[in-house]
């Protein structure tokens, strides 16, 4: 009796401990639910556009209301998608941290793409040409828009709101010089089939096809070289304070890993639902393609790179910050549009670096604007107005293009 009495002790005292591990496991998600918590993160607001999307994309059938609808759904997905990145950068060092938050905050515009990249190949095997050469314009002017966003944009935003709370802030001369650098370099080889096409004229497809691919590729091994440099080689020249080790994290690194799976996996969704409302959205709000390309998705799809670069930038945290917003350009130059051209490739698509004349000059000029003020490695809100002024200009030059 006495021994069965202990063993019931024993195993009450197991389940105790059971229930204990179960509501440690409970209270454990807490920083998750916060992060998702509309009333602490009134951004999350814009989560009730999801549901929105569902029910016009499946059951009402409205493509303009589809298309408004998933377009802010992905704002808030990826502002989650930079918090889940963030709080894993907090445990790296300040140059792998910027490149989490880049790769992920790029995120977006990868699946956005490469979906409009399928869309364009199940079209074309249709037979709807058109419709397939569309979705193919919509891949080149997110590349291009995504460059444009990110270094005039979400830095001009950072300057400013870093420069509002702090008079003078600086970041590191090294990242200037071999971002800058490797993103010019990536300029010169993305106008290569443009200037190609204008220096001979009536080009064939299949040589531009050619010179993409190859350029493509050249890309995608300098990228793997400048990693190479920065995070093994030469990781001294890029050493900051790691100023951002001294916040606190916010959740664990298993909320983290989830939160940024689960936000992915639904932004996948809405981007898919996204670019199969496009065409037919578009034709009845009057929007063009090259405008819907540059500007909006860029604008909805770079949400994580606003609020994390803005944000780590009024804690003066502009290495992490320039990393987020020109380390993203860069990316987006040599290993984003690259890889798209290899899987457009892949899928038999004609994707092309032939940008055109009026997308490349923007291009060009963004990056030129955006070295030259960050040049000194130092920054100040009047610096983010001109950069801010300059988008602006921009922005309105492609909605105005005909």
């Amino acid at each position: 009796m006495a021994s069965w009495t202990g063993y019931g002790q024993e195993g009450l005292s197991d389940m105790s401990e059971e229930m204990t591990i179960d509501e440690d496991a409970f209270e454990g998600w807490n920083g998750m639910l916060d992060a998702l918590n509309p009333a602490k993160v009134k951004l999350n607001v814009l989560l009730l556009a999801i549901p929105v999307t569902l029910y016009s994309a499946y059951f009402s059938h409205n493509a303009v209301m589809t298309f408004i609808a998933s377009m802010v759904a992905i704002m808030p997905l990826a502002f989650l998608m930079g918090k889940a990145t963030e709080e894993i950068a907090l445990r790296t060092s300040e140059s792998i941290g910027g490149l989490l938050n880049a790769t992920f905050g790029n995120a977006a515009e990868m699946i956005i793409a490469g979906m409009a990249i399928f869309a364009a190949a199940s079209l074309a095997e249709a037979g709807d040409t058109t419709a397939s050469e569309e979705m193919v314009q919509i891949v080149r002017a997110s590349l291009v828009g995504s460059i444009l966003g990110n270094l005039l944009l979400v830095l001009g935003l950072a300057f400013v709101w870093g420069g509002i709370h702090h008079k003078e802030q600086s970041f590191s001369p090294t990242a200037v010089g071999a971002n800058g650098s490797l993103l010019l370099l990536a300029v010169i080889t993305l106008t290569m089939p443009t200037a190609y096409v204008f220096a001979v004229g009536d080009a064939s497809d299949s040589a531009k096809l050619n010179l993409s691919h190859v350029a493509a590729i050249i890309l995608i091994g300098l990228y793997g070289l400048f990693l190479l440099f920065q995070l093994r080689t030469h990781q001294e020249l890029f050493a900051t304070d790691g100023k951002h080790h001294h916040d606190d994290a916010k959740m664990s690194y298993k909320e983290a890993i989830v939160l940024l799976i689960i936000a992915t996996i639904v932004l996948g969704w809405m981007a898919e639902i996204l670019v199969h409302s496009i065409s037919e959205g578009a034709d009845e709000l009057g929007l063009k393609p090259l405008f819907i390309g540059v500007i909006l998705l860029p604008f909805f799809g770079n949400a994580a790179e606003h609020f994390t670069a803005v944000t780590v930038a009024k804690r003066d945290k502009m290495d992490l910050s320039f990393a987020i917003a020109v380390g993203s350009s860069t990316q987006i130059a040599v290993f984003v549009a690259p890889m798209m051209i290899l899987i457009a490739w892949f899928m038999g698509v004609d994707l092309d670096f032939d940008f055109g004349p009026f997308e490349t000059i923007a291009v060009f000029l963004s990056v030129l604007i955006a070295n030259t003020i960050a040049a000194d490695g130092k920054s100040n809100w009047l610096e983010g107005a001109m950069l801010l002024g300059t988008y602006a200009i921009m922005a309105a030059a492609f909605y105005l293009h005909p």
